[in-house]
């Protein structure tokens, strides 16, 4: 079945799956008693730690969790929607720090859903809502205005599918948003950064304010990484936002103003026309 750790009296294995989007590993982690990644065709996703949904292991999902923690007054109860779902780690995250919260997950694989939730199984009172349809399509579905914020984290054979890339698709998100509600996306690209470039000229196009989260080795195009985009209608708490990512463990920069729409180098926005997936990561990310 895979790789092994003993807790306590017992060993916990692996768990090895296909899903709709290929194949399935939840390995344990070897210092945390109940804590989980997952990866999917060998590519990392997730990682859970059911006794800690506040520990947030992977550098970008750290800066997702900033987002999360500045979308509103601390514990204050938020409307989220999640597009992808992975092993639900931010939605976990976001109902531990602001109980409460209602949260609509959009995650297409159907199968991955199902291995999660009897794997890795959520906390009862978490008013957590699960769809298994495309993110588009669910977010389609999403009340006007009613999202405080919008998380997308979707990656299909370890790119963004290009139908999530595009103007239109960001139309969508600013129609489930309530005014100053918050977007924020995981970004994937290396050098020379044309795909990260276009999705910000792309957001500049729909939002009035936009920060860009990132390891600067990533933001000189020295190497494939995920850079966090946020954006909203209304002032980003860009000098939180930048104090929190530079205390991080893998510090990272954030990109606001005049210097963010200089980097973007005279991208011009994406449309559903000719909109690409983002790019695939080089072999060695994953070694």
């Amino acid at each position: 079945m895979g790789k092994s750790k003993r807790r306590g009296n017992s060993v916990a294995e692996a768990v090895v799956e296909p899903v709709d989007g290929g194949l399935a590993e939840l390995i344990p982690d070897r210092d945390r008693p109940r804590a989980w990644t997952l990866l999917i065709d060998g590519a990392p996703q997730s990682h859970v730690d059911l006794d800690d949904p506040l520990h947030l292991s992977f550098e970008y999902q750290r800066r997702l969790g900033h987002v999360i923690d500045l979308a509103a007054a601390p514990g204050r109860p938020l409307h989220a929607v999640h597009l992808g779902g992975g092993a639900l780690t931010l939605a976990r995250y976001l109902a531990a720090t602001r109980p409460r919260s209602t949260q609509q997950v959009v995650e297409r694989d159907a199968a991955l859903v199902q291995l999660v939730r009897q794997k890795l199984p959520l906390e009862p009172t978490a008013r957590i809502r699960v769809r298994s349809v495309d993110a588009r399509e669910g977010l389609a579905k999403v009340a006007d205005g009613w999202a405080d914020l919008v998380i997308a984290d979707v990656f299909s054979g370890a790119r963004t599918p290009a139908h999530l890339t595009s103007a239109e698709f960001l139309d969508e998100v600013r129609r489930a948003l309530r005014p100053g509600g918050l977007y924020a996306a995981n970004l994937a690209d290396g050098p020379p950064l044309s795909h990260l470039r276009g999705q910000i000229a792309t957001a500049a196009a729909r939002f009035a304010d936009l920060a860009l989260v990132a390891d600067p080795t990533v933001l000189r195009g020295k190497r494939f990484g995920n850079a966090v985009l946020v954006a909203s209608d209304s002032p980003l708490p860009v000098a939180e936002l930048t104090r929190r990512a530079a205390s991080d463990p893998h510090p990272g920069r954030v990109e606001h103003g005049r210097a963010l729409l200089d980097f973007t180098g005279g991208a011009v926005p994406v449309t559903d026309a000719k909109a690409v997936a983002s790019p695939a990561p080089p072999p060695s990310v994953f070694r």
